[in-house]
């Protein structure tokens, strides 16, 4: 950044540096983000007749496209520079263009005097420094190897083994003694009693097994083994006890990643998995579409139905069967006693279509029970996880009849539990944020005060900070949601600074090098997501209701709607209504083109359809939004918009009767972290326009098997989708290649198996980290629970008196 100003103040674009801060100055407000400062340019080179190559390709270009933000202040402005990927740098700009650099502890004061909050002395202000704790650790160097942190971990552990063999092998040896399942013990036995004897054991071993064939059973020569010193879970046939074997062995005698993680991959170590999630509807009959449940409970359902199966296989491989394992998973959640016709008040629910995999459910305790009866939004329950957590360990427990091997939290709520569980019970931890608050609500720290009544982001954002540095992974859908794009902050990368005035301020709070970061992409559930050219799958019975449905019936008080042309090619889009997914913005693009409404309808599936279903302001903002739109742009006869809670089978087939009429699925959300719907729809065989910003852009890849979209600029998406339509009716088969192509992204890049297997190798490989390593944590724990008892726990309190006196 330096030498960048450096070379505008040595050109003539010194000048034009000067002339656009004053340009800044004539804006209403102060603080401006990237959007604002790239729009200000954009006006400047306008205003001052620059030529268009100025704009892309100029030295003051650069400066203003990695600026993320600017604060104007009286006689200067601070610029937040963001050269690369997890790096800024700040500057203060004066108006003779004397320059200085800022340190992150400046930037905060200067922020917080924005908005009225200045601390001028030192000492003045709670201060969260969380970057002494990762000193110790080793980190990833390169931006483009964020996320990749089980790769990082292998190569780094197996160099270990190279240059310290002594040392490791013995940790090696003593992670191996210590599995048993129910006090069997699994792996080596007392016969043999160190790391020499392990190694030469091995070797004996391989010899006996390679005369074995291959396909003999582990139960005919069981006993042998044992009195080798091996016990079960070396696999079930001699062919794969010999490749166990083997792969240990080349890895005691030439250490390297790959055989590490090969071998990591096949050790017997969980079986008992426990995934919480505490705010939503938790169910599996009319619970979607509910507040703040979203994509939720269909992720994670899927998640933990594919959980079991693939351990159920592990087990089986490892030649566990005789010693009848029944793996266990646990999904965590609230019990919620008025219920509203779900089965949210029931402690214990099997899920469909599986042996052991639960829903429990644990109630708060009751305080108000005007509150605790009831559902209690995810911006509202923080009173009530300390005490969740505390009920549920019993409960756990009990289920399990003994620890879970592992711990997968999901959304703040869930994460600040699983910490919380996790330190009692000393389990691995795993973190899935699913979307971060802080980077969906603009300004949510700095005003943080002005949303608290609302929103009570201190808690949420204190919980997110403690909960995210605790975990001992912590898995994202997309790198993005870790560190964003070259040209824009990742949502994890927004909580390594930021103020919360009065409150405290972080200086380094999240570290994005640390290899506890993982990203594995969900999957979608290919028993009802599937190419509409599946026939043999499909809901045939199902098929002509849904057509009547979507195109034809009229006397439902579910549907808005009658299409005058039903032979129109479909524009679909389904979700809820809030503000960020931004269905009614689809609307208005659909409205703002009249060449679109003549060759396209419009179909939206939504879950409400009538202001008074609204479960709050915003979605009721949203109805009303949606009838406006159709009112100003005369939509009637163009759009149908459905007010239905689909059953999942029937929600998969509605995206393939769509693709029976060559439609396209359009998804405009302001803001999305990942974007299931987009995979349900292209695996569907949809063509589908996805939001530029977020997820998607790591789902899609532009005009290969999809397209980007920017749901902010109605006419340029507008064009977007005629240049497809137009080139679908010139050539027959285009709408066939985009749809074939985008079937098969996901088919090769996010099915739940690789989802599943991932996850359970990154449980493993984190086990042995943290059993070899010399990593002490217990600094950093013990510094995380100062900040639940002394910020979390009394803004929790306030929270629960406030809910007291309703």
């Amino acid at each position: 950044m330096a030498n960048l100003i450096e070379l505008i103040f040595k050109s003539d674009e010194k000048a034009d540096l000067f002339n656009f801060i004053g340009e800044l100055r004539q804006f209403d407000h102060r603080y401006l983000l990237r959007n604002d400062i790239l729009l200000a340019f954009e006006e400047f080179c306008k205003a001052y007749e620059k030529p268009s190559s100025y704009s892309r390709n100029s030295r003051l270009s650069r400066l203003v496209y990695y600026t993320q933000e600017i604060i104007l202040e009286t006689e200067s402005i601070c610029l937040v520079y963001r050269p690369k990927i997890a790096k800024q740098e700040i500057y203060r700009i004066y108006e003779d263009l004397a320059v200085e650099a800022l340190t992150v502890r400046e930037l905060l004061d200067i922020r917080d005097d924005f908005v009225d909050h200045f601390h001028p002395e030192e000492g003045d202000v709670f201060e969260i420094d969380l970057q002494p704790f990762y000193d110790y650790s080793p980190m990833i160097r390169d931006p483009k190897n964020i996320g990749q942190g089980m790769q990082f971990i292998n190569r780094y552990l197996s160099s270990k083994l190279f240059q310290d063999p002594r040392q490791w092998l013995d940790a090696l040896f003593g992670f191996l003694s210590i599995h048993q399942y129910n006090g069997t013990t699994l792996l080596i036995n007392g016969r043999i009693r160190n790391q020499r004897e392990l190694s030469d054991q091995i070797k004996d071993c391989l010899s006996f097994v390679s005369r074995l064939p291959d396909t003999q059973s582990y139960e005919e020569f069981r006993f042998e083994l044992q009195n080798m010193g091996f016990e079960a879970g070396w696999g079930n046939t001699a062919g794969r006890v010999k490749e166990t074997l083997g792969i240990l062995d080349e890895l005691i005698d030439s250490p390297d990643d790959r055989v590490l993680e090969a071998f990591l991959s096949r050790i017997p170590m969980i079986f008992r998995i426990a995934l919480v999630s505490i705010h939503g509807w938790f169910g599996q009959e009319a619970v979607l579409g509910r507040p703040d449940t979203g994509g939720q409970v269909v992720y994670i359902i899927d998640q933990a139905r594919n959980l079991e199966k693939q351990l159920k296989e592990d087990i089986t491989l490892a030649g566990l069967d005789s010693l009848q394992i029944e793996p266990k998973v646990i999904i965590l959640t609230r019990l919620i006693p008025n219920s509203e016709g779900t089965k949210c008040n029931q402690r214990l629910e099997r899920i469909h279509g599986t042996e052991n995999v639960w829903i429990l459910r644990v109630p708060f305790r009751e305080y108000n029970p005007n509150i605790t009866q009831n559902w209690v939004s995810r911006f509202e329950v923080w009173p009530y996880l300390e005490t969740f957590a505390i009920d549920a360990e019993k409960e756990l427990l009990a289920e399990f009849q003994g620890n879970p091997d592992l711990i997968v939290g999901n959304y703040s709520d869930g994460n600040l539990v699983a910490f919380l569980l996790a330190r009692r019970l000393k389990v691995t931890q795993f973190n899935i944020a699913h979307a971060l608050e802080k980077s969906k609500y603009l300004f949510s720290n700095l005003y943080w005060q002005d949303l608290e009544n609302v929103y009570h982001f201190s808690l949420q954002f204190t919980a997110d900070l403690i909960a995210m540095n605790a975990a001992n992974c912590i898995i994202s859908s997309t790198y993005q949601e870790i560190a964003g794009f070259p040209d824009s902050v990742g949502q994890y990368e927004s909580y390594q600074s930021f103020t919360m005035p009065d409150l405290y301020h972080v200086v380094h709070g999240i570290e994005l090098f640390s290899p506890k970061f993982n990203v594995v992409p969900p999957g979608v559930n290919e028993t009802v997501y599937f190419p509409y050219s599946q026939e043999e799958n499909r809901l045939s019975s199902k098929i002509n209701q849904l057509e009547e449905l979507l195109f034809v019936n009229e006397d439902s008080e579910h549907i808005f709607g009658v299409l005058e042309d039903p032979k129109k090619r479909p524009i679909f889009s389904m979700g809820r209504l809030d503000r960020i997914k931004n269905i009614a913005g689809l609307i208005d693009i659909f409205g703002h083109s009249t060449e679109l409404q003549k060759r396209c309808n419009l179909i939206i599936v939504t879950g409400k359809l009538s202001v008074f279903e609204a479960a709050n302001d915003q979605e009721r903002e949203e109805i009303e939004r949606v009838y406006h739109l159709i009112n100003v742009y005369n939509l009637h006869g163009k759009i149908r918009w459905l007010g239905i809670r689909l059953p999942k089978t029937e929600a998969g087939e509605i995206y393939r009767v769509i693709a029976d009429h060559r439609g396209i699925f359009v998804q405009s959300s302001l803001f999305e972290p990942f974007g299931l719907t987009i995979l349900e729809a292209m695996v569907s065989g949809l063509p589908t326009f996805g939001t530029k910003f977020g997820g998607p852009l790591e789902i899609i890849q532009d005009q290969v098997n999809g397209f980007y979209i920017n749901p902010t600029n109605l006419e340029e998406t507008a064009d977007k989708i005629l240049e497809f339509i137009t080139k679908c009716e010139e050539n027959s088969g285009f709408w066939e290649f985009i749809s074939k192509q985008a079937i098969e992204r996901v088919q090769n890049h996010y099915t739940w198996t690789t989802h599943t297997k991932q996850l359970l190798s990154l449980a493993r490989v984190y086990g042995f980290w943290n059993f070899t390593s010399k990593e002490n944590r217990e600094d950093m724990l013990r510094y995380l629970e100062a900040l639940f008892y002394l910020i979390y726990k009394p803004q929790a309190k306030s929270l629960l008196d406030e809910h007291m006196q309703r």
